[in-house]
């Protein structure tokens, strides 16, 4: 029985071939791996029969899909912590370099991410170091546990392999550490709930999601596999042995400044109630409520995510300009597409924050907070660059005439969180109403400006572990010649 890419798969009762794809699959793709300490090392190579080696090395550290999974089960049943997190991805040079053929498919991954325009990314001048160069950025390691010093170990494990390597250098670090809310949520500096929202691909998790949260009804998260994973064509057997585009960018965060736009953009409109004037920048207030729903916040256990916008047509609940409304229109987007058709757009985000807060978060003052050197590092998987991340950001963030609105409405703007124009091009106004759900309220204040930047990141292919293994013959006989 082959592998069924247009569904989701059953992990605990997969089928022969499906079990094979999730043991050779590395984990963190079809579900997230818990990475509330990470580090993230940027590789180049300068000796390819060496630097094969050193990848199969590092795969006899890494586990699989199935393993996670297993992981998860003995931990809910017996409370059995799981191992460490050791994720590897090749960009387009690093395939070059290291000479295997066929390289991963996709047009975007083989150009890279400093060559699309419409992101409207800062001149690769502009980005950090270990970014600026391309060609030599060659591989990507992800090393994540639920704590430090189990990380830490992991790290030191991974770093003497690297030691002990020919040919093979780490030219950029990156540490993250997860934030969390009074609640004890999740959150990004900001201090908005992250990462609620999400497509789901195996059947297990969507009977959960349906179960044990607010349900699916009003919005399915159900997806595909063919939505985050395709062939690993370099692979032995590319019918079973499947990887996944990654996509990594270091967004810094000003929260100083969004602080004060918030409180700005709520005496623009006017409106008294500055907790909802963010809420309508976000989507959500920030203990995840989804401003569609309700014009307070109060319902974050769970964070709802079984909403949509049908009953917020005209945006006087959630402006459409809204970052959740822009990045993941839940069916209502216009432009012609139904919601499957939206649907297939959403990426499987993976994101993790960086930096270290002196101040207190949670304190509701604004003067203290950081303006730099903390920020959101987005991590993605996608199965079609272009027709994910790339859409999403340039199709939808980027756009000021998305979503579609009825006719006499102003066009909603850009993504105040993420949207970037081209430099020197100024942001449009932002509609949102004065009072919660009344479309006569509605009114025009001027766009919140940009507080974050880009400050670098790659396209990367996660291949499947066979295919990293096999890479020790490979790498042999390289030097053997």
């Amino acid at each position: 029985m082959a592998i069924e890419f247009d569904s989701p798969v059953s992990w605990t009762a997969a089928s022969p071939e499906t079990l094979a794809m999730l043991q050779n699959l590395q984990p963190n793709i079809l579900k997230p791996h818990v990475r509330e300490f990470l580090t993230v090392l940027f590789l180049t190579f300068y000796d390819p029969a060496g630097a094969k080696t050193f990848i199969a090395d590092l795969a006899g550290a890494m586990k699989s899909t199935h393993d996670h999974l297993g992981e998860i089960e003995r931990f809910k049943k017996d409370k059995i912590p799981g191992t460490p997190y050791i994720g590897f991805g090749l960009s387009a040079a690093g395939y070059g370099f290291l000479k295997i053929s066929p390289m991963p498919q996709d047009p975007s991954f083989q150009s890279g991410m400093h060559q699309t325009a419409g992101l409207n990314d800062p001149p690769i001048a502009e980005w950090e170091e270990h970014f600026q160069t391309p060609d030599a950025l060659h591989a990507v390691i992800l090393i994540g546990d639920m704590l430090r010093d189990d990380r830490n170990a992991a790290r030191a494990k991974v770093q003497a392999l690297i030691d002990a390597a020919s040919g093979v250098t780490v030219i950029g670090t990156q540490d993250g550490v997860g934030q969390h809310n009074s609640n004890g949520q999740g959150i990004e500096h900001f201090g908005y709930v992250d990462g609620r929202s999400q497509p789901l691909f195996l059947t297990e998790d969507i009977q959960a999601e349906e179960d044990e949260t607010d349900g699916i009804a009003n919005w399915d998260p159900t997806s595909p596999l063919k939505q985050v994973v395709v062939a690993d064509t370099a692979a032995p057997d590319p019918g079973i042995h499947l990887g996944s585009y990654f996509i990594f960018r270091k967004l810094e965060q000003n929260v100083k400044l969004f602080k004060e736009m918030e409180l700005k953009f709520a005496e623009d409109l006017p409106i008294d109630d500055d907790e909802r004037a963010g809420a309508m920048i976000v989507g959500r207030f920030e203990d995840g409520t989804p401003v569609t729903m309700q014009s307070e916040d109060g319902v974050e256990s769970p964070v709802p995510n079984n909403f949509n916008y049908n009953s917020d047509k005209s945006g006087a609940k959630c402006p459409f300009v809204g970052h959740i409304r822009k990045t993941n229109p839940r069916g209502s987007g216009g432009f012609r597409q139904t919601r499957q058709q939206e649907h297939s757009h959403l990426m499987a985000r993976r994101g993790q924050t960086y930096g270290v807060r002196t101040d207190n978060p949670n304190d509701g003052a604004t003067a203290n907070k950081p303006e730099k050197d903390v920020g959101l590092l987005f991590m993605a998987f996608n199965s079609d660059i272009g027709h994910q991340f790339e859409f999403t950001q340039i199709t939808w963030a980027n756009n000021p005439n998305f979503p579609q609105v009825p006719p006499g409405f102003a066009a909603p703007g850009v993504d105040p969180v993420i949207g970037q124009l081209p430099r020197g091009q100024a942001r449009p106004d932002m509609t949102a109403p004065k009072t919660w759900g009344d479309p006569g309220s509605l009114s025009s204040a001027p766009a919140v400006p940009q507080a974050v930047t880009m400050k670098g990141g790659a396209y990367f292919f996660m291949p499947s572990l066979a295919f990293l293994r096999s890479l020790r013959t490979a790498g042999a006989e390289m030097a053997a010649r």
